[in-house]
């Protein structure tokens, strides 16, 4: 149960960049008027996913 806890809370920032960041950056591109739907969809997955993916590797968001 520990070991599960602890690798939960250790992907918790990808799941957040995924989660939060990716629609985040899609909205705000669609705001914007940048690329198609899908292409902001995609994008928004390659920032946020990789920023939370940094962040649960280095354990910092900056």
């Amino acid at each position: 149960m520990e070991a599960t806890l602890k690798y939960l809370t250790r992907i918790l920032p990808l799941v957040f960049g995924i989660g939060f960041l990716a629609p985040l950056f899609a909205q705000a591109m669609a705001v914007a008027g940048l690329l198609d739907p899908e292409q902001r969809l995609a994008v928004g997955l390659a920032v946020g996913g990789g920023w939370g993916l940094l962040a649960s590797i280095t354990g910092r968001w900056i």
